[in-house]
């Protein structure tokens, strides 16, 4: 069986937790920061889980993350 190619760009911005989920950053951070307040963009720092929804695709493009 043929070694399944990882997702460079996704490999770079995912990593696995130690119970097996997926941590990512959250989006909407790197411009057009002026109207946005300063709660949000506080709230966009931290990084959150994947949802549960998307796992399956993540593991097609993750395969041994």
């Amino acid at each position: 069986m043929p070694k399944i190619k990882t997702s460079r760009a996704a490999a770079k911005r995912f990593k696995k937790t130690g119970t097996g989920k997926l941590k990512r950053n959250k989006a909407y951070k790197s411009h057009i920061l002026t109207k946005k307040t300063t709660k949000r963009k506080r709230n966009l720092r931290k990084a959150t889980m994947t949802d549960a929804t998307n796992f399956k695709n993540m593991k097609k493009i993750l395969p041994y993350l």
